[in-house]
């Protein structure tokens, strides 16, 4: 059966479930996943793409969201499948425009004389 996990970091991947561990080292963080034939999709806009990554084990604490695939519903999408190369330009076009969009931001919060943390020193707290 063809699974759909999200994970905490915001990847999706896309696998045959093989196994899932209740028990094991996860604990009360939920379950550990193992994925078969799995691709970690990636979406920009109305377009996405597959990258095949393998066997893929998944530590439960990074799991966010679980879902078994409708593979008759698979295919009725408004979103256009493209290269892996197209789709991983296309991720580092939108990932630099949000960078010059906070530095925008960062900037006129400092005109404002406000200061804003950085993400790096948040964890500190």
């Amino acid at each position: 059966e063809k699974h759909l996990v999200l994970l905490r970091d915001g990847r999706t991947l896309i696998g045959d479930l093989r196994s899932i561990d209740q028990f094991g080292t996860a604990g009360a963080a939920g379950a550990n996943l193992v994925l078969h034939q799995t691709v970690e999709r990636i979406h920009v806009g109305k377009k996405y793409g597959d990258i095949p990554r393998g066997i893929f084990v998944v530590r439960g604490e990074n799991v966010v969201l679980l879902g078994e695939i409708d593979l008759e519903k698979e295919s009725d999408t408004p979103l256009q499948q493209v290269s892996i190369e197209e789709i991983l330009e296309e991720q580092r076009v939108e990932q630099q425009a949000k960078q010059e969009s906070e530095k925008l931001k960062v900037q006129a919060l400092k005109e404002r004389g406000l200061s804003v943390p950085r993400a790096d020193t948040l964890d500190e707290y």
